[in-house]
């Protein structure tokens, strides 16, 4: 649509402009006109195009070197050595594509599933849609710490700051006004009745029109985007890499006296040649990286399934050396279905039955200081249940369970006069809006000011030390009296019952302001106030999250809970799950923002609960957890989460109910905001991570076993017992198969009930190194005394040296394969019998080890492999025999399982 200057329009010439409403559009204008202008997204920096993404698989220098043996090989007259070496090089670079292919198309997958989504109005009712699904025309609601969907021509703004840095460059935030009419020459940085794409809510709520989306937005027409980066290495890949060119280091020195004894001895120069870069590309396992990156992939896929969207993959490994989870309370080991259970006004409580968003139930009287349902007090504490809140519920008929929108414990609120036969959204229409003060966590309450019937009345509700620290009255027996010692010992008194109780409690109240008054501040709205009593609700622990407790303890991960409740409320919650134990304590937040880093530092091991916190707190907690070299989780959906979230090893945001914010800051997200899917993605991590090692193990242990076999067999001075072909189809094809298949192992039982790893521990460790070289020589010296044995035996039963080394060597080829296959089912486990972990308990491997094992006999009895690999034909008794040898490595690693566990 053409451009048109929104900032010097008014919001209702805004509003006609683009041929809307308050109540929005309708939803088959929006579906029109999302045909007629397009998703609103902006476009994409180039990918990596499959034939880039092909061709680099050609770029590994050992690749290289093998292809201009290739050539080489050609020129020299040995077309079929030639022809051969290069398909293993096209069919590895296949494999390679489409490995990575699939992790790209799954990182991009997992992308998708953290788009942002967008409060909108259609037809009159309020709803979360996609933000690419936003037209021009759209209303939107808007609240702090959301990402800007659009470019917006506010129509209704509360105290109500963005933060325009990524825009603008100006790092303050920038306060609008939806009232304000500009000239039309404003620069961007001035139009402060606008919201523009990209930008951030830091402060209050607004209700704006959406005048431009995708690429015609301010930030689409400067062509800037801030991209997620879903293709940094982990730290796991790096050190990967650089165990890769040690590797290729040691090789090559290896091929060098190879080489150089070959030639000294006589042999054949091409052959030797060939030898010895068959054996640098068998020691580098260059599999491994593409291994490593799908196992990543497939791994972060099944965490998806298990409601983890993982940011960040660096945050896979890091989930496995796990140490402490700090989990907010509300909605991560609760249900967040905040249901009001009992109220305190007029000196008397009153019972509330219902369960959750139902807004069913029933009050009943607990003494005769209240008369519900009808009860003046009860009402009056109603009204400002409703009048002082943001949220939206939706009612079911049919089951009469109410849909929210907004904050949980604003519903509840609102579900609560439900109950009561009072609707919110008439008496909010007949109580119009004149201004909020928006809850701050640091004064712990909220205001609205609203036009009554009996004139301008501010409703507030908040903790009961600040609601009373800022009254001056309390309503009781129908009158307005001074607020008296006697009046806040006996609110004191209530709270602590209902506290006790584990229920989380605010204070209602009340104040009229004069019908003069223009300007609403703290200062004078929020003082001399009429407490009106007091509102005790539950969030109940989660079924699940209790059994998830008792799991991180048996893993050696503890967990820390923080909330803004009292200490009462947050300790009883922390016993009910198993966090809160008789030795460990309790810090509250007043005491906390007292202490130095190094006080914290010193009793932060023994906390584990910390009630009345801000999120500020947060971050003195995570230092002071770090400093005792804790590795961190962190949970939190707010917008002052993100600095912890960004402090901690790894920061957990909430699909559900977390702001745009924190879900940029962090490196996971949960997308049920359930405590325990934060504990299957750490099981999930460990798997991911003991996979990859057991990858790392297989490879280079084979790759060990064959440098040690022909090495040994060069200084001994044999015949070589592999040819040039039959390594580079070991290493480039049988090799990774059952590689792969590792890759995707079930978890092993006992995953999570080891301790956390060492985030500073390398995967090849001494008892790693020891295993390889152990593995690598008994592989080298089971295949050297089959090839010694059966060449000696062809040459003594008359047989031509030709056709006794092809057959030794067929023997040698296909033992080597069979050890690595037995080693492939060794690895499962470092300390676990085969047959205590089950051989069928991973399909995939098997159906890898049937495949190798299906080729290896193709290649032995099809007449044209003969050629190609100098294969010959076998006995059966050979297989038996071979297989027996190679066997043998399950039995050496089971005696060594067995002595040392």
């Amino acid at each position: 649509m053409p451009k048109t200057t929104f900032h010097a329009l008014s919001p209702k010439q805004a509003l006609d402009e683009l041929q809307s409403r308050h109540e929005g559009l309708p939803e088959a204008e929006a579906e029109q006109r999302l045909k007629q202008y397009g998703q609103n997204k902006l476009k994409e920096k180039k990918h990596t195009t499959p034939l880039q993404m092909f061709l680099g698989q050609f770029a590994d220098f050992l690749i290289i070197i093998l292809i201009i043996a290739a050539i080489v090989s050609g020129f020299l007259g040995e077309t079929l050595d030639a022809t051969f070496i290069i398909i293993i090089v096209v069919l590895n670079a296949i494999l390679g594509f489409v490995q990575e292919y699939r992790a790209e198309k799954a990182i991009e997958a997992l992308k998708n599933m953290v788009a942002p989504q967008a409060r909108v109005i259609r037809d009159g009712v309020e709803k979360k849609i996609a933000a690419t699904q936003l037209v021009p025309g759209d209303v939107v609601i808007l609240d702090e710490g959301d990402k800007i969907p659009a470019d917006c021509r506010l129509i209704e703004a509360i105290n109500f700051d963005t933060q325009e840095a990524s825009l603008t460059g100006e790092s303050l935030p920038v306060h609008k006004q939806a009232a304000a009419v500009l000239d039309a020459s404003a620069i961007i940085a001035e139009r402060t009745n606008m919201a523009f794409m990209g930008t951030i809510a830091v402060r209050g709520r607004a209700k704006a029109i959406v005048t431009s989306t995708g690429m015609n937005t301010e930030i689409g027409l400067i062509a800037t985007m801030v991209q997620e980066a879903g293709d940094e290495e982990t730290p796991l890949q790096k050190r990967l890499a650089v165990l890769g060119k040690q590797l290729g280091v040691g090789a090559l020195a290896a091929c060098a006296i190879i080489f150089v004894l070959g030639v000294l001895r006589g042999e054949n120069i091409l052959e030797t040649f060939l030898i010895a870069v068959s054996l640098a590309v068998a020691a580098v396992p260059e599999g491994l990286p593409a291994i490593v990156t799908i196992t990543l992939a497939i791994g972060v896929q099944r965490m998806v399934k298990r409601n983890a969207i993982i940011r960040k993959l660096p945050a896979v490994e890091t989930l496995g050396s796990t140490t402490i989870i700090c989990s907010d309370k509300t909605g991560t080991l609760t249900k967040n279905e905040m249901t009001v259970r009992r109220i305190y006004a007029n000196a008397g409580f009153v019972e509330v039955s219902g369960s959750g968003y139902e807004v069913r139930g029933e009050f009943t009287q607990v003494n005769k200081c209240l008369q519900p349902p009808s009860d003046p007090h009860l009402n009056a504490l109603l009204r400002v249940c409703a009048l002082c809140n943001n949220a939206g519920i939706v009612v079911d008929s049919a089951n009469k369970k109410a849909s929210i929108l907004g904050d949980p414990t604003e519903a509840a609120l609102l579900v609560l006069a439900a109950k009561a036969g009072i609707d919110y959204s008439k008496l909010k229409n007949e109580n119009t809006l004149v201004a909020e003060l928006s809850f701050d966590s640091d004064r712990k309450m909220m205001s609205t000011v609203r036009q009554t019937r009996e004139g301008k009345t501010a409703f507030v509700k908040g903790a009961l030390e600040s609601i009373l620290s800022k009254s001056a009255y309390v309503l009781l027996n129908g009158r307005e009296v001074p607020l008296a010692a006697e009046h806040r010992k006996a609110f004191e008194k209530a709270n602590a019952e209902m506290a006790g109780n584990a229920l989380r409690v605010l204070a209602m109240a009340y104040k009229r302001v004069p019908e003069s008054m223009k300007k609403y501040s703290l200062d004078s709205i929020e003082k001399d106030l009429v407490i009106v009593g007091l509102v005790g609700m539950i969030d109940p622990p989660r079924p699940e999250a209790k059994k998830a407790v008792a799991e991180c303890e048996q893993a050696g991960i503890k967990v820390v809970m923080i909330t803004g409740d009292n200490e009462a409320t947050a300790a009883a919650i922390a016993r009910d799950l198993g966090i809160l134990k008789p030795t460990q304590k309790v810090l509250t937040g007043a005491l906390l923002e007292k202490m130095s880093e190094k006080e914290l530092a010193d009793i932060v091991q023994q906390v584990t609960v910390y009630a009345r916190v801000s999120p500020e707190h947060k971050i003195k907690i995570v230092s002071a957890l770090k400093a005792r070299g804790e590795i961190v989780a962190m949970t939190g959906d707010g917008v002052n989460d993100a600095p912890a979230l960004k402090k901690a090893d790894i920061g957990v945001a909430m699909g559900i109910t977390g702001t745009d914010v924190a879900k940029e800051a962090s490196a996971m997200v949960l997308m049920d905001d359930n405590f325990a899917s934060i504990v299957n993605a750490v099981e999930e991590g460990r798997t991911i991570y003991a996979n990859i090692a057991k990858s790392v193990r297989y490879l280079v242990s084979c790759n060990i076993g064959e440098v040690f076999t022909i090495l040994f067999a060069t200084l001994a001075g044999l015949p070589n017992p592999l040819t040039p072909i039959q390594i580079l189809w070991m290493n480039l094809v049988t090799d990774s198969l059952p590689a792969l298949a590792l890759g995707v192992d079930p978890a092993e039982k006992d995953v999570m009930s080891r301790s956390p790893r060492d985030p500073k521990e390398s995967i090849l460790n001494k008892r790693t190194l020891v295993y390889i070289l152990t593995i690598g020589l008994f592989v080298c010296i089971g295949t050297l005394a089959l090839y010694v044995f059966y060449l000696q035996s062809q040459l003594s039963a008359g047989k031509t040296l030709a056709e006794a080394e092809a057959y030794a060597r067929t023997v040698a080829f296909t033992t080597i394969i069979f050890f690595q296959m037995f080693v492939a089912i060794d690895v499962r486990s470092f300390n676990r019998s085969v047959l205590e972990f089950g051989l069928f308990t991973n399909k995939k491997l098997l159906g890898a080890i049937a495949i190798a094992v299906g080729l290896q006999i193709a290649i032995t009895y099809v007449p044209f492999f003969h050629q190609l690999f100098g294969t010959a034909y076998l006995a059966p008794l050979d297989w038996v025999i071979i297989t027996l040898v190679s066997m043998s490595v399950l039995v050496l690693s089971e005696t060594r399982k067995k002595i040392s566990p």
